[in-house]
């Protein structure tokens, strides 16, 4: 079943909450237009379409309705489109607790963990853009850009050290979830979106693959979201920051 209704998706690269909800939308085979906002100017944007204090991406139009936030947008699609179920019919409760998970304290460190490391190699900032590692003066824009976003985000060397120390416990949760069939399986639900676009930019971080080497949740993040720009060699976090998991 096709959509009659023109879909509209409101997105920042390379915001990974934006690539789950566009995977979910080429995975029910949905037509829509997305729209790529400007960086510095999105909040403005987005709180003009989708109401006072949503200064977040990416939004959703379905005609004349309005969706906000991945969770919500993934959702609202199940609703009118059930084709290609994101919430299979008797896991569907489980799915969801996963998703909603991966759509809290998980999803934040895609938000602050590559800023983290970024702090120590700036240089590296160049290549989430396709411009490889940057230049001298490149480098002192990407210095001054990286802590001004750790001030956005509240970034501080004791809150990395914290968002470290627990990363493998998360992994270990996806690994459950993986064996409880819930992400992993031959159809994806809205759980391997949401995690896997996390995993995903993530994995842009070196002193962090080997922490998702051989898991469900690198395999995961490779299928659906095989193209990422992005890399911070290994080395970026001072030694032993990077904690290893007990299970892995």
């Amino acid at each position: 079943m096709m959509n009659t209704e023109p879909i509209t998706l409101h997105v920042l690269p390379p915001s990974h909450p934006c690539m789950t909800a566009e995977a979910a939308l080429r995975h029910k085979d949905l037509a829509y237009e997305l729209v790529n906002l400007g960086m510095g100017k999105h909040q403005d944007e987005i709180e003009k379409i989708y109401g006072e204090g949503r200064r977040t991406v990416p939004g959703m139009t379905i005609g004349d309705d309005t969706v906000h936030g991945s969770t919500a947008i993934l959702w609202k699609l199940e609703q009118l489109f059930p084709q290609h179920p994101l919430y299979p019919e008797g896991s569907a409760e489980a799915v969801r607790e996963a998703e909603l998970w991966a759509d809290g304290d998980f999803q934040d460190l895609g938000r602050r963990l590559p800023w983290s490391a970024l702090y120590f190699r700036p240089e590296a900032m160049g290549t989430y853009g396709g411009a490889g590692m940057l230049d001298p003066a490149g480098t002192d824009f990407a210095i001054s850009f990286v802590r001004s976003t750790w001030k956005h985000h509240g970034i501080s060397a004791e809150k990395t050290g914290h968002d470290l120390a627990g990363l493998p416990a998360m992994i270990d949760r996806i690994e459950t979830y993986a064996e409880q069939g819930l992400i992993g399986g031959e159809d994806p639900t809205a759980a391997d979106f949401q995690i896997g676009a996390t995993v995903r930019v993530l994995l842009s971080i070196g002193d962090l693959q080997p922490l998702f080497s051989g898991t469900t949740a690198e395999r995961v993040a490779l299928r659906h979201f095989p193209d990422y720009p992005g890399l911070i060699p290994p080395g970026a976090f001072p030694a032993g920051w990077v904690k290893e998991r007990s299970s892995g």
